[in-house]
């Protein structure tokens, strides 16, 4: 028998009987099981489902349970079985009881498997759901299929399992103003977080680029908030604003009726649905419907795109302005029963307020300090409001700034220390910092992955946030009430690209949330993580394959003159093939089996394969062999120390670098040019200098103004050989690689001199007009 105990892995054998018979008892295979169980031991034997199959219930509160749990059965196997309500003895056996030393919350459950049938008892129906879910893990992995699988066995293994989560709030956003998912994805997605145990299901409804949600008394807030004009074949940050006689063509919403009843089939899953109505700011959809709530009364139009600053706010200083949020938000609680209404509160550019009368106004007569307390004014009122409705204001820490409303649990986002403060004041909080929970980030290398807002967030790094500081005593830790992942959509325009940001990261985030500290453990993750991608691919879910994907890691060794490369795999289990040709590696590619050397030019490419297959995407690192690789290189003008590469050789040890500036290839010069000399040691005739620049406007870094090349002999006297100028815009939003390259009748020189030249300032109209600009280089090829 083997058992699993936060995470420590006992193995008892029947020793006497071992040494009786000369052999070991065989030890079953542990069940894929994510999030990971609290406790599970693993026993021989196990029970086959057939038709003769009887699900029964101990009480009517438990009847939609076995609906449920049937239904799913019948779907993918096709074994009906039956459901009565009594006191089973054999079959599927739902039980309803009290606490006890093995059921310890509402939430907790226990399961017991053998070849007479499955047990699962809990104290309330919610545990009795996650037992099931439990039990849909222990089954084929075609027990997710919409259509009844092929697969004959449908056998549970014999196991005894005592569970519980680790917090109470265990949640996903999806941002559906950005971009609007239909009606029929929600509910797709409320069943892939019951199949992670997940229960709080935030929905962005509301922001500068689409209102979602039909509010009755102010229609215009779908006639015009939830329309803008279709730009979606620009990039996001390069979209113009609506021009006149344009007409508003992309978007749509959802109705009441459709919400009340996806409302409906959460909670029948244990899944709250929360739902975010922002508010001072991101108001531009909301301003562009009824402009009269704003400071200026200004006619506007939604937005299209990120279209930068956005001052667009409701106005402070007017209270028709918070009898209308109010208004807004009895229709919001009539559809919502939950105890949370999420009220956003982020990123509110108060520059209106500065010059609004009205809230000049509110201002003194509030006897507030300036704009961040009239911001706490603000949500103190509407959580007043709330309040008096029986309902609780939850928002993004920015809420916390001129004082947190007394009542108000905090999302921290902007890192954990807005977290922090808010449980030392003894408020809920929720954890959500970018650092862990923003799946719009990168999640595996930029050049490999589709366009994304920014930022690198693999699997590896969610599965290890801890949502408890350590700054934080005992008592202080019982107001973390859980973690949420956070999917905002700005790059993700549809379903299935929505599925491929997720999957698998939420199943990181599922058992962090679940699984006590003490039982995490990220091989075993990753080893369970093989089983949970068959469940997604008979869910039809479009997971990212990016966790296995192969680090391909280089090294220039000037003793030999080689390039050194090692293949890292991302997936136990996973081999790797490559190849040095450019070509994509196939079955029939290079096997790895140790680092190897390479002694010219050559463009690898790895692939992890599972089970003979292709299993990962391509992974590609470009080695320069060239005159300069190895030589020396003195600096006139040096690189910033935050960003020195691999160090002073990393212009020339032949690494080029990826769209990703912080890979470790790229040397960042801030405000500052690059002067360098390189020493060929022996004289060479050369005809052409390239250098390698990135430029990632985003992160204010700009592709070189101009690249001067001179040569010298011996002697040391340079001559130019030319100079080439930058052609690329500076407003371009697409992150680019390019070499800026110098040809010329070819001379035989010792000595090369680079100039590249910075920016200097970041340009108008950027976000960091004015600022010093970034410079980022890779290497200089030397022909």
């Amino acid at each position: 028998m083997k058992t699993y105990q936060s995470g420590i892995i006992f193995v008892s054998m029947a020793l006497s009987l071992m040494s009786m018979v000369g052999c070991s008892v065989p030890t079953p295979p542990a069940p894929s099981i994510i999030p990971k169980p609290v406790e599970m031991s693993v026993q021989e034997g196990g029970y086959k489902l057939s038709n003769k199959t009887v699900i029964s219930y101990t009480s009517d509160e438990l009847s939609d349970q076995a609906d449920y749990l049937a239904g799913t059965i019948r779907e993918s196997s096709g074994l009906d079985l039956k459901k009565v309500k009594e006191q089973g003895t054999k079959g599927i056996r739902l039980e309803l009881a009290g606490l006890s030393a093995k059921i310890k919350s509402r939430e907790g459950y226990e399961l017991i498997s053998d070849k007479t049938g499955v047990t699962i008892r809990a104290t309330e129906p919610a545990g009795i759901f996650y037992g099931i879910q439990t039990l849909f893990q222990l089954m084929p992995p075609e027990i997710y299929a919409a259509r009844k699988s092929e697969q004959t066995g449908w056998t549970i293994p014999s196991v005894t399992i005592s569970d519980e989560p680790r917090f109470e709030w265990r949640g996903y956003m999806l941002d559906v103003s950005r971009h609007f998912f239909p009606i029929e994805h929600l509910y797709r997605v409320v069943d892939q977080m019951a199949m992670h145990k997940l229960n709080r299901f935030h929905l962005h409804l509301t922001d500068d680029q689409g209102w979602r949600i039909e509010i009755k008394k102010y229609p215009k807030l779908t006639e015009t908030g939830a329309w803008r004009v279709d730009r979606e074949n620009r990039h996001w940050n390069s979209r113009e604003p609506q021009k006149p006689g344009e007409k508003a063509t992309y978007g749509g919403f959802y109705t009441q009726d459709q919400i009340k009843a996806l409302v409906e089939y959460a909670g029948k899953r244990n899944i709250q649905i929360i739902p975010e109505i922002e508010m001072p700011a991101h108001a531009t959809a909301v301003l562009a419907a009824y402009p009269e709530y704003s400071c200026t009364g200004d006619s506007l139009t939604v937005l299209p795109g990120g279209i930068w600053p956005c001052n667009n706010i409701f106005c402070a200083g007017k209270d028709l302005t918070f009898s209308f949020l109010q208004d807004i938000l009895d229709e919001i609680i009539s559809i919502f029963p939950y105890e949370y209404i999420h009220i956003g509160g982020d990123e509110a550019d108060k520059s209106r307020w500065v010059e609004c009368p009205l809230c000049q106004a509110r201002k003194r007569s509030e006897k507030l300090k300036n704009e961040h307390e009239l911001q706490s004014y603000f949500i103190r009122r509407m959580e007043v409001y709330l309040n008096s409705k029986g309902k609780n204001l939850i928002g993004w820490d920015e809420i916390l700034e001129g004082g947190l409303a007394p009542n108000a649990a905090v999302m921290s986002w902007r890192g954990t220390e807005g977290g922090i403060q808010a449980a030392k004041s003894q408020h809920k909080v929720v954890m959500s910092p970018t650092s862990h929970c923003y799946f719009d980030y990168y999640q595996g290398a930029p050049e490999t992955e589709p366009l994304a807002i920014g930022g690198y967030l693999p699997l590896e790094k969610v599965y290890s946030f801890e949502p408890v500081p350590a700054e934080l005593t005992p008592e202080e830790a019982q107001w973390i009430i859980g973690a949420q992942a956070n999917l905002w959509t700005e790059y993700v325009p549809t379903v299935s690209h929505a599925d491929y940001m997720t999957y698998p990261r939420l199943a990181a985030l599922s058992e962090l949330c679940w699984t006590p500290p003490s039982g995490k453990d990220f091989a075993d993750f990753s080893n369970r993580l093989r089983v949970q991608t068959d469940r997604y691919k008979s869910a039809g879910i479009n997971y990212s394959t990016s966790f296995a994907t192969v680090t391909i890691s280089t090294v220039y060794n000037e003793q030999t003159k080689q390039a050194e490369v090692e293949l890292i795999p991302g997936m136990p289990g996973s081999e790797i093939r490559y190849t040095l040709d450019g070509s994509d590696p196939s079955e029939g590619g290079t096997l790895y089996k140790a680092p190897f050397a390479v002694n010219s030019s050559a463009t690898v490419k790895a692939v992890a394969f599972m089970d003979g297959k292709p299993f990962s995407r391509v992974s590609e690192k470009k080695i320069w062999l060239h005159l300069a690789t190895g030589k020396k290189i003195t600096y006139d003008k040096t690189y910033s120390p935050k960003y020195p590469g691999s160090g002073e050789n990393t212009l020339i040890n032949s690494i080029r670098g990826t769209i990703n500036h912080s890979d470790g290839c790229w040397q960042g010069f801030n405000g500052s040019d690059l002067e360098c000399t390189i020493d060929l040691k022996d004289a060479a005739d050369i005809s052409k200098v390239s250098v390698g620049a990135l430029q990632s406007a985003g992160a204010w870094i700009f592709f070189p103004v101009s690249v001067e090349v001179l040569t010298a002999g011996d002697d040391g006297g340079f001559q130019s050989r030319g100079i080439v100028q930058n052609s690329i815009s500076t407003s371009d939003p697409e992150r680019k690689v390019q070499d800026l390259t110098v040809s010329f009748t070819p001379v035989k020189a010792r000595f090369i001199k680079v100039i590249a030249r910075n920016l200097g300032t970041c340009p108008a109209g950027h976000a960091g007009a004015g600022s010093p600009s970034w410079m980022f280089l890779d290497e200089i090829v030397v022909q």
